[in-house]
């Protein structure tokens, strides 16, 4: 029985993937258990592993190809590269949810679900949602409709100065670092 695989590269590929190679410019063979860069190159081994009860495979590139390879800049940061595969019929679905956030009613959609979120936030950070004061399933939803109702009439006072909507938040950790830019 044949298997085919698609590759799942980390976070730190993503972020790379505006310079450098990303999942679409490797060639993925299941049957011979290979991944094929973009410089022509063969994985060195390819090896099941269980991660989390998940199946997956690790597909490894030689270090003597990857040490001497002209875009090795481009594909990885260490001496060699790895890549985590997946089940085609999963990395079908996150290919799939990918092009739909491309789509005009993906962005409509979320921007309503922005605002909800946001809200959420507010509740959260300003009026502590996720901590109940009461004990008691009715307590805590007489609390929660309590918040609501207050986070309402804040956002109606603000409305009504015509306030702008705030824009999303900036993390401490992101504000110190653009002050140290």
């Amino acid at each position: 029985m044949g298997w085919t695989w698609l590759a799942l590269l980390s976070r730190r590929d993503f972020h790379q993937a505006e310079t450098g190679y990303d999942l679409t410019h490797f060639s993925i063979d299941g049957d011979a258990e290979t991944v094929t860069c973009p410089q022509g190159r063969t994985s060195s081994s390819w090896t099941p592993v269980q991660d989390a009860g998940k199946s997956l495979i690790k597909g490894k590139f030689s270090q003597s190809d990857c040490k001497v390879c002209p875009s090795r800049t481009s594909c990885t940061g260490t001496t060699r590269r790895s890549m985590t595969l997946h089940p085609r019929e999963q990395m079908q679905a996150l290919f799939a949810a990918r092009s739909r956030e491309s789509t005009e009613d993906f962005k409509d959609t979320y921007r309503h679900r922005a605002g909800i979120e946001g809200t959420h936030s507010q509740a959260v950070r300003t009026m502590s949602l996720r901590r109940s004061r009461s004990i008691g399933l009715h307590k805590t939803h007489l609390g929660h409709v309590a918040i609501a109702a207050a986070v309402n009439v804040i956002q109606l006072m603000s409305w009504l100065r015509r306030e702008a909507p705030e824009q999303t938040r900036t993390s401490a950790f992101k504000r110190v670092m653009e002050q140290a830019a």
